[in-house]
């Protein structure tokens, strides 16, 4: 009698809903279509995508299984947005792999001990924006890009005067000037977006050579005596206490000047540097906005300034701390993320099975468990078989 030949099983894609607050979602329709062209299964925890304007009947249109939270525990490979909460990361077994935007900067210890237990975590937020190969991949530029264009929306909602210059019947009202602390990303986005509404725009960052990205974009480029090169990832290096007093006082002079300030200096993990201080504040007019991009439980760059929080000071000054932006703006943030996962499953999955190389220079950036001490040689997981009625 013949041997039956094993048919190979496709590798299963779960995408879990994010936690309360988080409207994004890991995967949208238009991705998932491509993903199940590309031979895979998707499975998404039913709801997932409600938040971000994504019904459950156009994931099964997309080709993908609607089911229930026990997605995370069927599939070969689980995407999220942030790190899932304990009822999924207990549930996780090994052989599965977890990839999303994991935080491993600021709290690496619980992914080294999935890890540990056999569970592959690749965390989005380690890839080093120098790496062309990976632009496709990059997730923390794509949601910045979303928090920038939001910032500057923000700031002229918030700001209680016109934005362009304005000539009518009744007189002319001067277009409002906007300064944007930092130079990355997002800080060039809400340039552009502010340049694009009609404000008279400046922009500042320590790095020299940010100089001509922002003059490119038509803003005036603000110089300070206190310049620091990139450092580790594309990001710029931290300044020394002497570096960050003399940036504080030299920003504080000009700062008073300007009616919105957009603040963008984050630090993946660690506290974000204090751009405008106390007494900066102090002298800014009433009606002035601040929108700071980097508050966090961590701090921010504008004193006072509190994640989800709009507090005006006794001078009339508002401080947003607009941490969620992306958030906020979920349908185009969830379409570029849902691009990015795309892009890092076509690196990782091939010929029906996982495939993480710590040598790729992909792979041993986001893979948590590639720097360890005896680091893996190069895993191969094949898929899991499919239970019967498993997914409806």
């Amino acid at each position: 009698m013949p041997d039956e030949t094993t048919q190979p099983t496709p590798v299963a894609v779960g995408v879990l809903r994010e936690a309360a607050g988080e409207r994004r979602v890991a995967l949208v329709p238009e991705v998932v279509e491509t993903l199940v062209s590309r031979g895979l299964v998707v499975r998404v925890e039913a709801g997932a995508g409600t938040d971000a304007w994504f019904a459950d009947d156009v994931y099964v249109a997309a080709g993908a299984q609607v089911t229930s939270r026990a997605v995370a525990a069927t599939s070969d490979v689980v995407v999220s947005v942030h790190r899932p909460g304990p009822d999924v990361v207990d549930a996780l077994t090994p052989g599965q792999t977890l990839i999303g935007l994991l935080g491993a900067r600021a709290d690496r210890e619980g992914l080294v001990e999935l890890e540990r237990r056999g569970v592959r975590a690749l965390s989005l937020d380690l890839l080093p924006r120098t790496l062309s190969r990976a632009q496709t991949m990059d997730a923390l530029s794509s949601q910045a890009s979303v928090a920038g264009y939001r910032a500057a929306l923000l700031g002229a909602e918030t700001f209680a005067r016109y934005l362009p210059m304005m000539i009518t019947a009744a007189g002319t009202a001067r277009p409002a000037k906007v300064l944007v602390l930092g130079a990355g990303v997002a800080g060039l986005q809400a340039i552009g977006t502010a340049r694009r509404l009609g404000a008279q725009v400046t922009g500042y960052d320590v790095r020299p050579a940010a100089r001509e990205e922002v003059t490119s974009l038509g803003a005036t480029f603000l110089t300070t005596s206190v310049t620091a090169g990139a450092g580790e990832g594309g990001y710029a290096r931290a300044l020394t206490a002497q570096e960050t007093a003399a940036q504080q006082a030299e920003l504080g002079a000009k700062i008073a000047g300007f009616d919105i300030v957009i603040t963008t200096a984050q630090v993946p993990g660690a506290r974000p540097p204090l751009l405008v201080t106390e007494d900066t504040l102090d002298q800014m007019a009433p009606g002035s906005v601040l929108v700071d991009l980097a508050a966090s439980a961590l701090g921010g760059n504008v004193a006072g300034s509190a994640p989800g929080q709009s507090v005006v000071t006794d001078r009339g000054v508002t401080i947003v701390g607009a941490h969620d932006l992306p958030s906020r703006m979920a349908t185009g943030a969830s379409t570029a993320y849902a691009r990015n996962i795309a892009a890092v499953l076509g690196v990782v999955v091939a010929d029906d099975a996982v495939v993480l190389d710590p040598a790729d220079e992909v792979v041993g950036a986001l893979w948590v468990g590639a720097d360890l001490p005896a680091a893996p040689a190069p895993v191969t997981v094949p898929s899991v078989p499919t239970v019967e009625g498993e997914g409806a």
